[in-house]
């Protein structure tokens, strides 16, 4: 609370510090006789060096003008100069000029501007979407600079209808992540995961985005997999001034930072994600189980001393968290060619702990009657490098040529300690696992933006694609002794040795994923009538392919006893698989391979579209954007039974997909917008293959199934929307989905334990309402708010599925049967993962004086986390308030500080089961009432604590 104190009087104090100072003059530039914003015009303050060039609608800023009278210089290419004298700036106040540039009496002969319109501003991202046909929201990389979001997992939540899961994965509509596409540069992104079709986030840094749109209804230029959305990142492209930055950042999370942790040691340079050889299988292994399996135990034992002896843990203090980034740009001419760079290099090494209470029940007619109870000691240490590499050469005003190549590599290496109970059998227990997880994702584009004509213009995009994911040698043990009554002493843990390996006792998993995607694109647009019109219509066309090729292979050994080896099994963490104990001999360990053939697979995934859309307007006020998208897509997957490679799938689909967007405008601020748009959703690679893994965390199995179908639905938004200034907007969203055999989770009706898989469901709906306010105070009579804004946006959303009667779906051995659900689950429930709310709000306020300061709020509604039936109860993510508060300070525009605090109520995250199965989760969940819930997974991540610096070297301003 003295922190949270402290910070506000900080706050406070910096509001009374920007109230003194110079003055601002800002304003708008339009043609005199079209009324058109001249974007680009140049505003110069005579005798000084303070000027500005005009954005997308014609606005510009002055800040840090002297307090006194000036003569303000208009200018603009085949435009009449404009001077404006008397111009009277106060201290700590605004002066609004608003004006209008005649065209020259003659006509230039011929006139060749270098430039790029600003597309990264609040203004310019308010404008884009304004001027789409399809219904988009977005978020400026000036908005994720004020929020000091750290990637872009946390800036995407600040806009309308959309959440974030697990802090990575992006809902959008209350629909999760397998209904979202996900675009970098207009090129489709590979998945980042191994068992869902999810894009993680958090690994794009905030500070080489530009801007993020949400696409939220369909359009024939848009690919037709989704139903959430399309959000289409763009980073950086070209820097508008010479520049060098560079940050530090230091952070400090409560409950985390210089507390003693229990973690593992890993060989190699994992400070930056990677790993030693000695991590790796041994190429000496028999590649099937059934061959390895088939040796004595002699010679299994001695493939298990190949395996380091790595299991001890130590205790460590963890540090706080580091992050340095160091930006580049460059502007230059080769010739006539106009040549510009634009490099990005982040590094960053965090920490996280949490204290997790985790419940298991027996979920009969007692609420709260606990099977087995846990306290996970949960610590992750992650790093992070990542590159972005930019070059834009501009050989004439018609012909642009950029390449593009952004690098991610992530590791992130966990240790859990679970103590607890299994109160119903007496054990005491103790579990370890010892995890690392190394991602890579890499994208390079090489794209051209030709203007054939007045008339015709011409963009193509070419990219490759590559994702990398590995989990070498994650170790899993479980300890357990009898649970001692009275004053009895303790017993010795033992770890639990069964004789066939499986995922929960005892063993090493090893898992390899490598994924690559190539990709071509080429859109076209031809313009209708005189292309001087200010919305003349266009015919869009343009084709898309692509290429995707995965490799995921699976390894697990367990560790067995040969007779009793209780002696072995008694002793420290770090000794039980000492070389001298994996002898197969009596008394001592062996291992065995417990791999299935089909725990490895290849997909093969061939995407072909094709699309065309034309404009009719009619009149001057209304227009309607009809398109057509055909999309082709051919999904293999194989694996090897028996030693013999078997096609599981082959799925070959066209499907066609119409789209209708129509826009009227009651007013030069005022929109009224429809759209219907057909789109679909196809299984994942994973989502299909038929192995099994196993989850730690949710202590369930988790299989594909070959006979997913692809899903259809129709989509239908309207939406009112008002500008009542350039970087003001407010709207209002309807929605309506309707989804033909979705695919869904689903838990198998087993009696050993929890399995999920995934099945389609007969049909269900997704509907709601959205609504969003960017708000400033630019004529009020106070300096304090005419610097604020205001941005929030509030969601409402309704989902329901209906199941069927029957379901198809792997059965324990992996064959593919039908379920009949009586008596099994209930046939209809919401959408898993599905918010029925959402609320984001943000309070930014920037000051003459070079102060900013921002108060940030999110909550979203309980929704479904892990589907139930009618003998394990459907477990719910619970609401949890989340204000962040960001301060920063700059110093003659050369050095940047910034204070943020992220998670400022550290409010519990909370899974909690719908014991009584009335679809929510009640507050009271110790009771054992029969109409009582029980709460699962408890935890806090801790209020988290960053201070950042930030110097611009070299800085030098180029005109265009």
């Amino acid at each position: 609370m003295k922190i949270t104190l402290s910070i506000l009087l900080l706050a406070f104090t910096s509001l009374g510090m920007a109230i003194a100072g110079p003055g601002t003059v800002r304003g708008t530039i339009k043609d005199a006789k079209t009324k058109d914003p001249l974007i680009g015009a140049t505003v110069l303050v005579e005798g000084t060096e303070i000027g500005a060039a005009a954005e997308v609608d014609g606005s510009f800023v002055l800040n840090n003008v002297p307090a006194g009278t000036h003569k303000v210089i208009i200018s603009f290419v085949s435009y009449k100069t404009k001077e404006i004298p008397e111009v009277r700036v106060e201290s700590g106040n605004t002066t609004v000029i608003e004006t209008e540039l005649d065209e020259e009496g003659t006509a230039l002969q011929e006139v060749v501007v270098r430039g790029a319109k600003a597309t990264n501003t609040e203004v310019a991202v308010i404008s884009e979407i304004k001027q789409m046909k399809p219904i988009a929201v977005g978020i400026s990389a000036q908005q994720i600079q004020k929020s000091q979001d750290r990637d872009a997992a946390a800036a995407i939540r600040r806009v309308p209808g959309v959440s974030i899961v697990e802090n990575r994965f992006v809902m959008i509509r209350g629909l999760g992540s397998r209904y979202n596409s996900v675009l970098i540069n207009d090129v489709i992104t590979p998945s980042s995961e191994v068992d869902t079709r999810s894009f993680s986030f958090d690994l794009v840094p905030s500070n080489i985005i530009d801007r993020m749109i949400v696409y939220k209804s369909g359009s024939a230029e848009s690919p037709g997999d989704f139903a959430g959305g399309i959000i289409k990142i763009y980073t950086k492209r070209r820097p508008d001034q010479n520049f060098t930055e560079v940050a530090l950042t230091g952070g400090y999370r409560a409950n985390t930072t210089f507390q003693n942790v229990t973690t593992h040691e890993r060989s190699g340079l994992n400070f930056l994600g990677l790993w030693g050889a000695d991590q790796t299988l041994s190429s000496a292994f028999p590649k099937r189980s059934a061959d390895f399996n088939t040796l004595s135990n002699v010679e299994r034992a001695d493939f298990g001393r190949l395996l380091p002896n790595s299991w001890a843990t130590r205790q460590t203090t963890a540090s706080p968290d580091l992050r340095l980034a160091v930006n580049l740009g460059r502007r230059f001419e080769i010739g006539n060619v106009d040549v510009s760079n634009l490099t990005n290099i982040n590094y960053s090494l965090t920490n996280q702990y949490s204290e997790i209470a985790l419940k298991l029940y027996q979920n009969g007619d007692v609420a709260n009657d606990v099977f087995e109870r846990y306290t996970d000691a949960n610590y992750a240490r992650q790093s992070r490098i990542g590159v972005l590499h930019n070059w834009t050469f501009r050989f004439s005003p018609v012909f642009n040529l950029e390449w593009k190549t952004l690098f991610n590599q992530l590791g992130n290496t966990e240790t859990v300690v679970r103590d607890g109970q299994r109160v119903v059998d007496g054990y005491d227990v103790r579990n370890y696992s010892e995890r690392f997880e190394n991602r890579s994702i890499v994208t390079t584009q090489v794209s051209g933006e030709h203007k054939l004509s007045d008339l015709t213009k011409l963009n193509w995009i070419t990219g490759f694609g590559y994702t990398g994911r590995w989990e070498p040698d994650w170790k899993r043990i479980r300890f357990q002794r009898l649970t001692p009554t009275g004053s009895e002493a303790p017993a010795a843990f033992q770890a639990v040795a069964p004789n066939d390996p499986n995922p929960i006792d005892l063993g090493r998993f090893f898992s390899k994923l490598n994924e690559r995607v190539l990709t071509l694109a080429v859109n076209g647009e031809h313009a209708l009538g005189n292309p001087a019109d200010r919305e003349p219509n266009r015919i869009r066309f343009g084709v898309y392919g692509e290429r995707k090729d995965r490799d995921y292979s699976a390894r697990f050994y367990g560790y067995n006893s040969v007779g009793n080896a209780s002696a072995i099994l008694r002793g420290d963490l770090g000794t039980i698989f000492s070389p001298q104990n994996l002898t197969g001999r009596t008394g001592g360990l062996t291992i065995k391979d417990g791999t299935k053939d089909l725990d490895s697979y290849q997909g093969i995934n061939n995407y072909y579209a094709a699309y065309l859309s034309g404009d009719v307007n009619f009149g001057s006020k209304a227009i309607m954007t009809v398109g057509f998208r055909g999309e082709f897509n051919n999904q293999q997957l194989h694996s090897y039974v028996v030693n013999e490679k078997k096609e599981l799938v082959n799925n070959k689909l066209f499907i066609p997909l119409p789209s209708l967007n129509f826009t009227y405008k009651v007013s030069e601020k005022q929109n009224l917008r429809l759209a219907f748009s057909s789109t679909l959703n196809r299984a994942e690679f994973r989502e299909l293959a038929p192995f099994t893994y196993f989850d730690f965390n949710l202590q369930a199995d988790i299989r594909g199934n070959t006979a997913l179908k692809t899903a259809k639905i129709q989509n239908l938004d309207a939406k009112w929307e008002y500008y009542p200034s350039p970087n003001e907007l407010i709207s209002v969203t309807g929605f309506y989905k309707y989804f033909k055999n979705p695919i869904e989770t689903f838990l198998l009706p087993t009696g050993n334990g929890l399995a999920y898989t995934f099945i389609n469901a007969n049909n269900s709906t997704n509907y709601g309402l959205e609504l969003e306010v960017r708000k400033g105070f630019p004529n009020a009579s106070s300096t304090f708010l005419q610097n604020l804004s205001v941005v929030g946006n509030a969601s409402i959303i309704a989902s329901s599925v209906n199941l069927g009667q029957f379901v198809q779906g792997p059965d324990l051995s992996g064959n593919n049967v039908t379920y009949d659900l009586t008596g099994v689950t209930d046939t209809k429930r919401p959408m898993a993962n599905q918010s029925p709310y959402l609320v984001n709000a943000g309070l930014y306020y920037a000051g003459q004086s070079d102060w900013s300061f921002n108060v940030l709020y999110n909550v979203f509604g309980q929704r479904i986390f892990a589907v139930g039936n009618l003998e394990n109860p459907t477990v719910y993510e619970m609401p949890r308030n989340v204000v962040d508060l960001n301060i920063s300070k700059k110093f003659k525009n050369n050095l940047e500080v910034r204070l943020g605090i992220q998670d400022l109520l550290n409010q519990p995250v909370r899974f909690s089961q719908d014991f009584n199965r009335d679809g929510k989760v009640g507050k009271d969940v110790t009771s054992r009432a029969a109409n009582a819930d029980q709460d699962i997974r408890k935890f806090r991540r801790g209020s988290y604590f960053t201070l950042t610096a930030a110097y611009v070297f070299g800085k030098r301003t180029i005109i265009p």
